[in-house]
């Protein structure tokens, strides 16, 4: 729905810098289409490059109407609040965009478009991202007997790196002539590809199904990255096991963020020890053998609130108890997780 022609201007107030923004920053880094402002009153006057090793340096601004100044015609929706909800101060953000003729970009579980489909003038139009596009048959494992490689990345907590990782890979694979290609699973990942599925807006029933649908869709590709989602360990997820056995996945990747101890909401929850961890999962895919035997082939790790020697240290501690390649894909490449996949 989204033009490539069309101008973004991405609402992040108050969460430039917090993990509630992932969205945003997600479509700061790789959405292609040209993003003329961020919306945060709290680092107006700044660019944001000043905090993100983004190369991508865009004008933060306070408010809709200078986003508008600079050319905005579509807002994106770049904050991820809890529970996937709109809270109820943004409806006068998304009704001043509308009556100023921009259409809107909507990650959450809630839906616009009911709301404001009369609202719209012919041009203008609302993209709920989260809503299915279809109704998937019932998961039947199909996807083992394909010959290609399809590579998910895990993770130890949510909002860790696994789209980031996938993404990043994918562009490494492409650059050496690799077939390979990007299903998306999430908000993020469906908006800057522009295709994909919703995962946690599909009944539980239909959740493995919906998976394999996309990975048979894409059985010519060579390398099939399955955007992650949630996490095997975390309460509040449940989005690891249909993105497992719907892919029949054959290659894994654990995500982990260097600085936590324990679950980013669940603070009583410690996590646990990082081989036991790649063990669980291994066990997961394997299923004794009723699936590919799917190994972790590396660890990506998110050192981003690390000093570069901080971080470089936390890896080679991390390659030395694991045995694993390990690296962080923003700072310092993914050549060396995507050398172990072939």
């Amino acid at each position: 729905m989204l033009k490539k022609f069309e101008k973004v201007a991405i609402y992040l107030e108050g969460h430039f810098s917090t993990d509630y923004g992932k969205m945003g920053i997600g479509v700061l880094r790789y959405l292609t289409n040209p993003i003329v402002a961020v919306i945060d009153s709290k680092n107006r006057g700044k660019n944001t490059n000043e905090f993100h090793s983004i190369e991508r340096s865009v004008p933060i601004v306070s408010s809709i109407d200078l986003a508008i100044s600079k050319g905005a015609e579509v807002l994106v929706l770049g904050i991820a609040p809890s529970g996937g909800k709109i809270p109820k101060s943004w409806f006068k953000i998304i009704e001043r965009a509308i009556s100023k003729n921009l259409s809107i970009i909507n990650g959450l579980h809630d839906t616009l478009l009911p709301k404001y489909k009369d609202s719209l003038n012919k041009n203008q139009w609302i993209w709920d991202v989260r809503v299915p596009q279809f109704i998937p048959q019932i998961a039947s494992g199909k996807a083992a007997k394909l010959n290609n490689k399809r590579i998910l990345c895990v993770g130890t907590d949510m909002a860790v790196g696994k789209m980031t990782t996938s993404l990043e890979i994918h562009k490494w694979s492409l650059k050496n002539k690799i077939k390979s290609t990007f299903i998306a699973t999430g908000q993020i990942g469906i908006t800057v590809s522009g295709t994909g599925i919703p995962l946690d807006a599909y009944k539980v029933d239909h959740a493995c199904g919906a998976v394999e649908t996309m990975v048979l869709r894409n059985s010519d590709y060579d390398w099939v990255f399955i955007e992650g989602q949630g996490s095997i360990i975390n309460p509040g997820s449940t989005a690891s096991l249909p993105l497992i056995r719907g892919s029949c996945v054959t290659h894994m990747i654990l995500c982990h963020r260097a600085d936590f101890k324990t679950l980013r909401d669940y603070k009583h929850i410690k996590i646990p020890d990082i081989n036991k961890i790649i063990k669980l999962y291994e066990d997961l895919a394997f299923a004794c053998g009723s699936y590919p035997n799917a190994k972790v082939i590396g660890i990506s790790l998110n050192t981003s609130k690390l000093s570069v020697l901080e971080a470089q240290n936390s890896i080679d501690s991390l390659e030395s108890l694991t045995n694993l390649p390990v690296t962080d894909v923003i700072r310092f490449g993914p050549e060396k997780l995507g050398l172990a996949i072939n």
